[in-house]
């Protein structure tokens, strides 16, 4: 990511409206992390996102998804983008945002004036080329030449296609493909890659991209993980970093307070989410660094990390993504045990 921008933990809150709005992005950055804000969300669509948030969360399951198509007709607002970013950046922490890749270049500068330390283009999956009778393609090698800010894209889960994107100049690349606990994606498209597959291929080509002499592109596994364990996994399978959302979304501090639904989940035409309640469990700070108050791994991510790190006898991270691994997950399960118990999502069935 470059020396401009440093973590002093390797955790990124994912770009969910349920779970990061300005105050929690601010508590997340003074904790050493990052959350990243969703520049499509409620939060830049509505001056006072609170009581658009409280009705998301009160809304019964036949209606949650009119609820959600009908309060993201709402249109983002670019004065309230700019307002967002300054209030984080008041605050002394580092300012990341999210875009649809259909924005990313008349926000690019937008985001840029107003302080951001890096953008992120974020789509179901992105590719160096595509093509569409629709809409103008963004192309990431023009966007990344003009940004001064590091550029991370995503989702990939593939090889070729990683080495592809690296190529383009970005600074970051995300991974994964509907793992995440409130995704939908993997049912409706049928689209998707075991986690620590995906992360695994990814980072060969990050490697791979090194040795043609490339910088190192950041790989940083987004979704499925709920305890330190599968945050530990990530980092075994070559992650540089890890994109977690409803785990965040149990902190006292969440913008929900105990609820989450994905990007795609208002989608108009075919949503790819759903929302799911995971309640209020413990601080952020809890969860991030602990102390645990429970043992079921859940809390002080950063200190199973660290104990993985010893337990495998690694000094730091490059090093333990270089450890062996066995595991097999199951594609139609992985991640979505809350959608199971609350017969919501792909948990219908």
């Amino acid at each position: 990511m470059g020396d401009n921008f440093r973590l002093d933990i390797p955790v990124w809150g994912a770009a969910m409206d349920g779970v990061v709005d300005v105050d929690f992005a601010i508590a997340m950055g003074k904790l050493g992390g990052v959350a990243v804000l969703n520049l499509d969300g409620v939060h830049t669509r509505y001056s006072d996102s609170k009581p658009i948030i409280e009705r998301i969360a009160a809304a019964d399951k036949a209606t949650i998804n009119a609820v959600l198509k009908e309060v993201y007709r709402e249109p983002v607002k670019p004065h309230l983008i700019t307002e967002r970013i300054k209030r984080i950046k008041a605050a002394g922490v580092p300012c990341a945002v999210s875009t649809v890749p259909g924005r990313a270049e008349e926000r690019a500068q937008l985001v840029q004036a107003a302080g951001a330390d890096v953008l992120v283009v974020q789509g179901t999956v992105l590719t160096a080329r595509h093509s569409s009778r629709s809409y103008h393609q963004l192309a990431f090698e023009e966007l990344v030449l003009s940004c001064e800010i590091p550029v991370i894209v995503g989702n990939c889960v593939h090889f070729e296609t990683a080495l592809e994107l690296m190529e383009t100049g970005i600074a970051g690349i995300l991974v994964g493909v509907g793992p995440g606990a409130a995704c939908t994606t993997r049912g409706v498209l049928g689209v998707g890659v075991p986690q620590v597959t995906a992360t695994a291929d990814v980072a060969a080509a990050r490697d791979e991209h090194m040795r043609r002499g490339g910088r190192r592109v950041a790989v940083i596994t987004d979704g499925g993980m709920r305890i330190g364990a599968d945050v530990c996994k990530a980092f075994a399978s070559g992650a540089d970093a890890v994109m977690i959302g409803t785990p965040l979304a149990g902190a006292e501090e969440s913008a929900s307070k105990g609820y989450n639904w994905g990007m795609a989940t208002p989608d108009p035409n075919l949503p790819r989410g759903t929302r799911i309640h995971v309640g209020t469990k413990a601080t952020l700070k809890e969860i991030l660094l602990g102390p645990a108050r429970v043992d079921d791994g859940s809390q002080n991510f950063a200190g199973a990390l660290r104990s993985a790190l010893g337990v495998c006898g690694a000094h730091d991270i490059p090093e333990f993504q270089h450890v062996e691994m066995v595991i097999a997950p199951s594609i139609t399960s992985e991640g979505k045990s809350l959608q199971q118990s609350q017969h919501v999502g792909m948990g219908k069935g």
